[in-house]
C-alpha cells in the first residue's frame, strides 16, 4: 500500500480559501497594472486611445488573460500555492496526493475563470446585473466546498485536485 505524505492532510477549509482568494485579487491586480505598464511602454503611450469612443487594441484583453492564467497555472503546477496560498498554508494537490499535473491545472483554471465569460453579457444586461451574475455563479462553483468531504469546490472536483493545509 503506498502512502503519499500529502495525503492525510486535512482538508482546506472555505473561509481560509476565501481569505487566500482576497490576497490573490491583490497579487493579480499588480500583475494587471505591470503588463499595462509595459503595453503602454510597448506602443509608446498610445495602447487607449479616446475620442468619440475609448478604443482598446483586440490583443489587450487576451493577453491579459494569458499573463494572469499563466501567474495561477505556474503557481499551482511548480509547488502547489500562489502569492496568495502562502501565508494561509494552503496548497493544491492532485486528488491523490500528489503534485497536480498540467491537465489538472488547465482544467481548474479554465473551470474556475468561465464566469467571467459572463461580461460579454454587459452590453445587453448592464454592469451590474452582469456582475451580480458572475458572483452568483462563483458562490455556486464554492458552495460543494461546505459539505463535500475533502471540502473541494466545482473547479477541484471537475479538474480532480484538491486544496490542502500545510503543517505549520
Amino acid at each position: 500500500m503506498s502512502h503519499h505524505p500529502t495525503e492525510h492532510r486535512p482538508a482546506c477549509p472555505l473561509w481560509r480559501r476565501l481569505a487566500a482568494l482576497a490576497y490573490d485579487l491583490l497579487a493579480t491586480l499588480a500583475i494587471v497594472m505591470v503588463v499595462g505598464l509595459v503595453a503602454q511602454l510597448a506602443t509608446d503611450g498610445q495602447l487607449i486611445t479616446t475620442g468619440a469612443q475609448v478604443v482598446i487594441p483586440a490583443w489587450y484583453r487576451p493577453l491579459q488573460a494569458l499573463v494572469l492564467g499563466g501567474y495561477f497555472a505556474a503557481s499551482w503546477r511548480y509547488g502547489g500555492q500562489t502569492l496568495g496560498m502562502r501565508p494561509w498554508r494552503v496548497q493544491l494537490r492532485s486528488r491523490a496526493g500528489d503534485a497536480a499535473s498540467w491537465r489538472q491545472v488547465l482544467v481548474r483554471l479554465l473551470v474556475a475563470a468561465s464566469p467571467l465569460g459572463l461580461l460579454w453579457l454587459t452590453p445587453s444586461l448592464g454592469l451590474r446585473p452582469t456582475l451580480w451574475t458572475m458572483l452568483l455563479v462563483w458562490a455556486l462553483w464554492f458552495a460543494p466546498a461546505l459539505f463535500e468531504p475533502r471540502r473541494r469546490s466545482v473547479p477541484d472536483l471537475l479538474a480532480g485536485t484538491q486544496l490542502q493545509l500545510l503543517p505549520r
